[in-house]
């Protein structure tokens, strides 16, 4: 049996959800309706949640201002890869 609920949601983000779900061939009510079963299995969130560490959180703050950061293409990035492989 289901049940109807609203939510509210970012439209932005809820539009942006949409067409990535469309792409996969899922509505937004079967995507939702998945998370909902994942929570159950999993009796909690299906990924984890936590506060990142303090260096984890010095090195986001750094990567938003721009610090320490390499810009690298997809591509040199594919090279690396494989050069490691």
């Amino acid at each position: 049996m289901k049940t109807q609920t609203s939510i509210r949601i970012e439209k932005e983000y809820f539009q942006q959800a949409k067409e990535i779900l469309k792409n996969l061939g899922l509505s937004y009510s079967e995507a939702v309706n998945i998370f909902t079963a994942m929570i159950v299995k999993h009796k909690g969130l299906p990924f984890e949640v936590k506060i990142p560490n303090e260096t984890t959180q010095k090195a986001i703050k750094e990567a938003r201002a721009g610090k320490n950061v390499e810009n690298i293409s997809l591509d040199e990035l594919k090279r690396m890869n494989n050069a490691n492989s």
